[in-house]
């Protein structure tokens, strides 16, 4: 029904969808500039609002570059309290940086984690408060043309293609179709683990993946529960009885993986990027409560726990563990996606 409404928005779309081609026209046709800076920057963005995995691929970034260069994430720090440029230190919390940014920072604390929302005016401010700073990761920058970043990963949900989609409001895209073109690697992801190269290719087609383009395949590969405060381990089986607290753009794989694992599980639903309130808290301990089952727990993503850790007193002594996930390359590409990532940061060394 929802989706149905939408399509009556559609003349609103295409205004929209005139104006995003008239602002990039803009920048193409070098009236408004891009910064350019000598220095590997690297951008994870999309065309859609939310849920294509832009998170979990800046988080395989880190793990995959953090051991070799000294990194830096670069937010704009979405529903943040605060304005302007920051780093995160000891006392940041989700209300200072945002949710996404303080999982970064609590997951790797050994980064530079920083927030802004002039990217161009960030970028030099980051360098300049950590000058060994090797390379920059822009979290959901592929929009923001007003700096232009060196390599650019575009990344599209499987099930909700940009091929497929259509403008806000009558859908869910941000950008025109045509700005991938600006993509050097492009990422299907949330796809089926039996993804075949047939399937792979087809796909390709159908987004245009230009010759220039790398384009890559990728599913959900979710790790082991973890207590949210001790840290401890739980398998989630088919004794279990789950209640999962989610405030994320596309809860739909997180549901599906559950209801064929789990017993049952019940949902408590928020908006993405949900600020917990104590009225949320209270609807979650009864909601808990009611459930008849001696083999129950809850259940949150990673980017909900950063926005529940202000009511660790009230929630400590409940079951509530996190469910990690994680980008898993398919069809053996692994390798050559790695490679593609560290030539380019190599290159400026020569």
């Amino acid at each position: 029904m929802l989706k149905s409404f939408r399509y009556f928005l559609f003349p609103f779309s295409l205004l929209y969808g005139a104006t995003v081609w008239a602002r990039n026209q803009l920048y193409d046709r070098r009236i408004f500039k891009s910064a350019q800076f000598n220095f590997p920057i690297i951008c994870v963005g999309n065309l859609a609002v939310g849920g294509t995995g832009k998170t979990p691929m800046t988080e395989y970034l880190i793990n995959l570059l953090k051991d070799r260069y000294q990194i830096a994430t670069l937010s704009r720090g979405y529903k943040r309290k605060t304005k302007g440029f920051a780093i995160a230190n000891e006392n940041a919390t989700a209300i200072d940086i945002g949710d996404e940014p303080m999982q970064f920072h609590q997951k790797f604390p050994d980064i530079t984690v920083a927030v802004g929302e002039e990217r161009m005016v960030a970028i030099p401010q980051l360098l300049q408060s950590k000058p060994g700073t090797e390379v920059i990761i822009l979290d959901d920058g592929f929009q923001h043309r007003m700096v232009q970043a060196g390599l650019n990963i575009l990344l599209t949900d499987y099930k909700n293609l940009y091929s497929r989609d259509l403008m806000l409001p009558a859908g869910d895209l941000r950008d025109i179709k045509k700005s991938s073109r600006r993509a050097d690697i492009i990422i299907a992801t949330k796809c089926n683990h039996s993804l075949t190269m047939t399937e792979k290719e087809l796909l390709q087609n159908e987004l245009q993946v230009l010759p220039h383009q790398s384009f890559f395949c990728t599913s959900i590969a979710y790790g082991q529960p973890y207590h949210m405060f001790n840290g401890s381990h739980c398998t989630i089986d088919s004794t279990s009885d789950v209640l999962l607290l989610c405030g994320i753009a596309n809860p739909k794989p997180l549901k599906d993986h559950l209801t064929s694992i789990t017993r049952s599980y019940e949902m408590i639903r928020f908006a993405d990027h949900h600020i917990f309130s104590t009225d949320d808290l209270v609807e979650i301990k009864r909601h808990f409560q009611s459930i008849d089952s001696s083999h129950k727990i809850i259940v949150t993503t990673e980017k909900d726990a950063v926005r529940l850790e202000k009511f660790r007193k009230e929630i400590a002594d409940f079951p509530i563990y996190v469910l990690p996930i994680t980008h898993q390359f398919l069809l053996g590409e692994e390798e050559s996606f790695k490679q593609q990532v560290l030539t380019f940061i190599e290159a400026f060394k020569n």
